[in-house]
């Protein structure tokens, strides 16, 4: 037995908002737009959308039921189903682990951005050149990158250390609700600008030749890793639901509310890149560098610029406290640590890797493993190895091997919702989702 009694979250809404917060954060916000400004448009949303019903919500739906069956970490919970499987939970878990590692860094840069939003820094400059030169800057000084890292470190700490009420359930039960909010204000005044309405055809009006092979895979792995798939993050927050809550109810609004996040984002973006004129699909850079450029052009730019980091912050804070929450829940259950024990140890060592990753992005930039930094693998160790392939084994294991009475019993709230889709949704996790999480795994490997 851990040291404590297990959390339980104390009400629907707090569980399906720290759900939705696990699964909303940067991905949506910035690699998204770009992925789909990238690939299409609209013909890339149809693609997403049918990926996020078909493939993400049963996988959803999977990993909430192994949650919830066991009570446990996501290592716990393969290792008391069948020890046979017990690496798959680890491989959850590491990849949590490992993103929020290098998330902190990411999270960092928003932070910092925010700042300088704030203290008018970024009103001073016009052209994204300028903005390149103020994210170069930032990258050589290892003082900033190492303190804003750690000022998300102590934030997901603090939180995290209060527990699943007290802490993660209260947090995102605010923060939650102001990122809507920040959302449509600035989708609204994207909207308003001249021009913006090439920006709403381009996400909404599709040209079907652009759906290519290259196009359905972005689209599925947007959707898989959009939802958090595989991370270990939907079995620990599974595993603090009740027997009352509707699992089928709650993947269901999580899937909606990840994709409404992940449109209004595009709403706040392509209108006011086409409104100045700036090409869609711009990459990586399009948040730190297109758009502060893009709000300098606005009145009120300072205001406009200072609410939509403020966004980025929100979006990076309710990840980072799910990847910090999966490890936590590891040491307690697994290690028998109370969560102040916990707590410590998780952040200490997420901090520690954080740095590394932080430095490895300027100063220790010379220091390379295959030529890559440390941030890139940790980045590309878990997007094309952990993620992918937990993903597919997440799906053969419960769509083959899960005790089948258990599953349907967890879909079904012991007996007490209908079966309706039943069927499909166990067609579904055992067929069409291994073959589309194979292929996934085989294009990360460079296979496909």
């Amino acid at each position: 037995m851990s040291l404590e009694p297990r959390g339980q979250f104390g009400s629907k809404i707090g569980a399906v908002l720290v759900a939705a917060g696990s699964a909303v954060g940067l991905g949506n916000i910035w690699r998204f737009p770009y992925v789909m400004g990238e690939n299409g448009g609209a013909a890339f949303l149809l693609v997403y959308i049918a990926c996020i019903l078909f493939i993400g919500l049963p996988i959803m739906l999977a990993e909430f039921s192994v949650g919830r069956a066991t009570k446990k970490n996501s290592v716990g919970a393969y290792k008391m189903l069948d020890k046979k499987w017990t690496l798959l939970g680890y491989s959850g878990m590491l990849a949590s682990f490992f993103i929020m590692c290098f998330y902190l860094v990411v999270a960092g840069w928003t932070a910092y951005y925010l700042v300088s939003s704030v203290s008018g820094e970024l009103s001073q400059y016009s052209s994204a050149v300028e903005y390149q030169q103020v994210f170069d800057n930032l990258m050589s000084n290892p003082w900033l990158l190492v303190l804003y890292t750690w000022i998300f470190v102590i934030a997901t700490h603090i939180i995290v250390s209060k527990g699943v009420t007290k802490g993660i359930e209260r947090i995102s039960k605010i923060l939650m609700p102001v990122l809507f909010i920040i959302l449509i204000v600035l989708a609204v005044n994207s909207l308003m600008m001249p021009g913006s309405e090439e920006g709403v055809r381009f996400m909404f009006e599709p040209d079907f030749s652009k759906i290519t092979p290259k196009v359905v895979i972005q689209a599925l792995g947007q959707a898989f890793f959009s939802l958090s798939i595989a991370s270990g993050c939907l079995i620990t927050y599974a595993s603090y639901f009740d027997r009352k809550t509707s699992l089928r109810a709650i993947a269901f609004q999580v899937t909606i509310l990840d994709t409404l996040v992940a449109l209004l984002a595009g709403l706040i973006i392509f209108p006011a890149c086409f409104s100045v004129g700036v090409k869609a699909g711009v990459g990586e850079e399009l948040v730190f560098v297109t758009l502060p450029a893009i709000f300098n052009q606005m009145p009120g730019s300072m205001v406009w610029s200072s609410v939509f980091f403020l966004l980025l912050v929100i979006a990076a804070i309710t990840s980072t406290i799910a990847q910090h929450e999966v490890v936590t829940s590891y040491f307690i259950d697994e290690w028998k640590m109370s969560r102040r024990k916990a707590t410590m140890l998780t952040t200490l060592f997420a901090g520690t890797l954080g740095t590394i990753a932080a430095l490895s992005l300027g100063v220790w930039s010379g220091y390379t493993i295959f030529d890559l930094r440390f941030f890139d693998i940790l980045d590309k160790f878990t997007a094309n190895v952990l993620l992918p392939l937990g993903g597919f084994f997440t799906t053969i294991y419960v769509g083959w091997k899960m005790d089948r009475k258990m599953l349907v019993n967890e879909i079904t709230s012991d007996g007490a919702l209908k079966k309706t889709l039943l069927t499909t949704i166990i067609f579904l996790l055992k067929y069409l989702c291994p073959l589309m999480m194979l292929i996934i795994v085989l294009d990360s490997l460079g296979l496909y």
